[in-house]
């Protein structure tokens, strides 16, 4: 394992701190709960999403979090860079690592992927039976997957954001992205078409850190589990 050159925000060595992985954005709120529960508190600028500090210490030495971005947290699990992960559904169905299992389903951060398209189109007779589509994605591998159980082969043009302006502007005609209430899509002239799958945010591990670190990550994740049962 590649030594760290920086220190975390605490005095222990990184083989004993137990690294939690955590999105950006609206997931944070909902973690609250969960962290209280498991007898956690993060320091304060943990949950001020201006900060532009990227690991936090908490109430307990041994136990740090730090926040990326959401498709980074598998990747930081998975190459051992932290021990625990809250990840979306969606995200692991995207990136699919083998050496990475998900435990326990929270139950917050619901929300669904799926086929979005203009309004003008939906009742476009000749819409689905192209055998070759454009489609605007942050979910490339999800996308043509879906597309390829269809016998249909998907073009992606891979956009990190703002992915509702695709079709507007002439790039493609068809977007799947993440759809909770559907007022952004409505807002864009369009129309969810079909879900691919339903999300929500699960807890994730590396087989190594279960294997090595078990008995430092079982109260944890029955903390978390307990919580979610409220």
């Amino acid at each position: 394992m590649i030594q760290p050159v920086t220190s975390l925000p605490t005095s222990l060595p990184r083989e004993e701190v137990t690294v939690i992985a955590v999105p950006k954005g609206r997931i944070l709120k909902e973690l609250l709960p969960l962290f209280e529960h498991s007898g956690l508190q993060p320091e304060d600028d943990f949950f001020d999403e201006d900060s532009r500090k990227l690991s936090f210490a908490t109430n307990r030495e041994d136990v740090v979090l730090i926040r990326t971005r959401s498709f980074d947290v598998p990747s930081f699990v998975s190459f051992g860079g932290a021990d625990i992960g809250i990840s979306g559904s969606d995200v692991l169905a995207e990136f699919n690592y083998d050496n990475l299992f998900s435990p326990l389903d929270l139950g917050i951060g619901k929300c669904r992927l799926s086929l979005a398209a203009p309004v003008a189109l939906a009742d476009d007779a000749n819409f689905w039976n192209d055998s070759h589509v454009r489609v605007a994605t942050k979910y490339v591998n999800s996308t043509r997957r879906f597309f390829a159980g269809r016998g249909v082969q998907a073009e992606c043009i891979k956009l990190n954001g703002a992915i509702e302006l695709a079709p507007t502007l002439g790039l493609c005609r068809r977007i799947v992205d993440l759809v909770s209430s559907g007022a952004t899509l409505k807002a864009n002239g369009l129309k969810e078409m079909e879900v691919i799958m339903e999300a929500s945010s699960r807890v994730i591990l590396s087989r190594v850190a279960w294997k090595t670190r078990m008995e430092a990550l079982r109260p944890l994740l029955e903390g978390f589990e307990a919580a979610s049962r409220k």
